[in-house]
């Protein structure tokens, strides 16, 4: 699969498997991808690396990349590789290699890019922030830490980072200038697609970007930070962060639909009901576009 030379330039927003969805989507109709992933995850392997290093979070930087590598071969596939058991039992193996190029070449960013290369990535993978970043949630006046908690909280009025001000990398925001569409999740609301646009630079680069923004909703409420969700409810919650978006894309089969949000669009998303199909997701997100 190679990339549509006469597509639009595309910048997917988000994190996990979510955003690795999306990023499969953009493959068949975009000209050019960017995607710019949330580091404030603290949970599994990368959680442990976090505790021996000051490098963000990248687990779904990992993912990213795979998600956008053309290469089915040996690195791909050891890039995916957890081990079994002893001393580094459940690690990824592309979290130790991200971690330990970081370590020696000192920037994050240039890691990215050569990773990208070895993979012959159809699209660049950036960071929300070089940072590392702190989930902070608030639900009814109490304060949540840690990306892990605050997946595991219902009734989430809205989520910042600890430090409240880390700096998006120059690179997100030039892409976000020239993108002709942006995509915004789907996956974890509050711990994937706002942790990473909790960056405030970040989100002034959407806001301010001439793109169409596009808010792709999940197929099911997640237990604990959206259980019970209806399409307003995810509609409000980004309005509570500050994000507006031209479109919310969701599928009718998971969704209500919902007066009060008018810039609703309905769509098949998915033909099992549990996860979205690159492929419908494509024609959907492609016909937004050439509508614009």
């Amino acid at each position: 699969m190679t990339l549509d030379p006469t597509g639009p330039r595309v910048v997917a927003i988000g994190g996990g498997r979510g955003l690795s969805s999306s990023l499969h989507s953009l493959r068949q109709y975009a000209s050019e991808i960017t995607a710019i992933v949330s580091v404030a995850d603290d949970g599994g392997s990368t959680g442990e690396l976090r505790k021996l290093t000051d490098v963000p979070a990248m687990g779904d930087l990992r993912k990213s990349l795979v998600a956008l590598g053309h290469d089915d071969g040996l690195l791909a596939a050891s890039m995916e590789y957890r081990f079994a058991s002893g001393p580094m039992k459940d690690h990824a193996m592309g979290n130790l290699l991200i971690t330990a190029m970081t370590e020696v070449g000192g920037d994050i960013v240039a890691v990215l890019d050569e990773l990208g290369g070895l993979l012959h990535s159809e699209g660049r993978v950036l960071p929300a922030t070089t940072l590392p970043v702190t989930l902070r949630g608030l639900a009814g006046g109490r304060e949540v830490l840690g990306q892990v908690r605050v997946s595991q909280t219902s009734g989430l009025d809205g989520v910042s980072l600890v430090p409240a001000d880390p700096p998006a990398l120059p690179e997100a925001v030039e892409a976000l200038t020239v993108a002709d569409q942006v995509v915004i999740g789907p996956g974890s609301l509050y711990t994937s697609v706002l942790a990473a646009l909790a960056v405030p630079q970040l989100l002034e680069a959407v806001l301010a970007s001439p793109a169409q923004t596009v808010y792709v909703c999940n197929l099911r409420p997640q237990r604990g930070e959206t259980s019970g969700y209806t399409l307003g409810d995810y509609a409000g919650a980004l309005v509570r962060h500050g994000l507006e978006t031209d479109c919310i894309l969701y599928d009718s089969k998971a969704l209500e639909p919902d007066p009060q949000v008018p810039c609703a669009v309905a769509a098949e998303l998915a033909r099992d009901g549990v996860t979205h199909d690159p492929k419908l997701l494509a024609a959907a997100l492609k016909d937004l576009a050439e509508k614009r």
